[in-house]
């Protein structure tokens, strides 16, 4: 039990330590930094596939924003819902939204980085936002970010929006996005490097300068990829730009999937992608089950032993209390319910899961978007 404690300690030392680096900005200094004049043009970018229920409030939150000059760029990935009906009646009520011709998926894309790169490829923007049409922009987000970019002195810049759930599945799993990210990211070397191991990003929310997106090849540089998120900041410093992670949980909001089968599949798809090799997917595997859920196994055995009066059960105890602690004052930062903090030996035992049948998924080339299958480049043999 002893290590794990060690297990959680280190990652509730990350955690707190990475939390007060991630950053919150205020568009209060907004004007002094941007004279009227000279407020870049931003591109917002939404790949859409099948979001007739999405799509629209996703643009009005965008066309909301205030102080900033945008444009709207949106590309309907064969959609066969009522996708395209509402993107007629959005671009032909504002001229600031614009709809990319639709293109043939060439065999070894990837749906979103094709849509991604095409809506790039025809924006006018000095920035360019790539979201997704499930997230929701507060009127204050984009100059706001502008604002994050420019103190960071960074070509990208990301966050996570805060997440909206219902399910419990949901409450589970997705609250973990912050667990995983602050516990583990190096990111004090992210800021002092630009090495791309050293990087990370949300797909929900990547803000990038457009002459550092043609530069590091854009989407094109990771055409299969199902992990925009990770893959963008890593090619922006494979060209010797630099990215950074700043705290957007009041600009923007997202409610990614709304049943446990939804959570498990988008989880899935990209999970093992997201941690890079069978190496540290090991390493992880170890830490969260020795670390968050063997702690809760020896309690229970304890219980029904007569050992509860041990070293082991206080050490195992002392590991729980150390991550409650930890979730805890996450959620209070991430507006979190206390369900989610409840439910963290069962979401670190689900994403487990979730990661090794990630592994399986990318293996043999069974990988989905939006309901369309794509072979995994990756899907030549299992690791031995």
């Amino acid at each position: 039990m002893a290590f794990s404690v060690s297990c959680c300690s280190v990652a509730a030392a990350f955690g707190f330590v990475n939390l007060r680096r991630y950053r919150r900005f205020s568009s209060d200094t907004y004007s002094e930094r941007f004279d009227s004049s000279e407020v870049p043009l931003v591109s917002v970018c939404i790949p859409a596939r099948n979001e007739e229920s999405n799509i629209e409030a996703c643009v009005r939150s965008v066309l909301a924003n205030r102080g900033v000059n945008i444009e709207v760029l949106i590309y309907d990935d064969d959609s066969t819902d009522g996708t395209p009906r509402i993107l007629s009646d959005l671009t032909a009520e504002d001229g600031r939204v614009k709809r990319v011709d639709t293109e043939t998926l060439p065999v070894d894309w990837n749906g979103k980085q094709w849509g991604c790169e095409r809506m790039g490829q025809a924006s006018k923007g000095e920035w360019l936002l790539f979201t997704d049409a499930d997230v929701r922009l507060s009127p204050e987000c984009l100059k706001t970010t502008l604002i994050a970019a420019h103190a960071s002195k960074c070509d990208l810049i990301s966050t996570v929006p805060r997440q909206i759930i219902g399910t419990w599945m949901e409450d589970a799993i997705i609250p973990l996005i912050h667990f995983v990210l602050l516990s583990y990211l190096p990111m004090g070397q992210m800021r002092t490097t630009t090495l791309p191991a050293a990087s990370a990003g949300c797909g929900q929310f990547l803000f990038v300068r457009k002459s550092m997106w043609v530069r590091s090849g854009g989407h094109a540089a990771f055409r299969q990829s199902m992990h925009d998120g990770i893959k963008l900041p890593r090619a922006v410093r494979s060209v010797g730009g630099r990215t950074d992670l700043f705290d957007g949980t009041e600009l923007a909001e997202c409610r990614m999937y709304r049943s446990a089968g939804q959570v498990w599949h988008g989880f899935a798809k990209n999970a093992y992608e997201g941690l890079g090799s069978f190496a540290l997917l090991l390493f992880i595997t170890v830490i969260h089950i020795v670390g968050h859920v063997l702690p809760w196994g020896w309690i229970v055995w304890a219980l029904f032993t007569d050992q509860i009066a041990t070293a082991a059960t206080a050490l195992a105890g002392s590991a729980i209390a150390i991550a409650f602690i930890q979730r805890m004052i996450f959620a209070k930062r991430f507006q979190h319910s206390l369900r989610t903090v409840v439910l963290h030996p069962l979401g670190i035992l689900l994403l487990t899961i979730i990661q090794w049948h990630s592994l399986w998924i990318a293996k043999t080339g069974r990988r989905s978007w939006k309901g369309r299958d794509q072979t995994s480049p990756d899907s030549a043999c299992l690791p031995t």
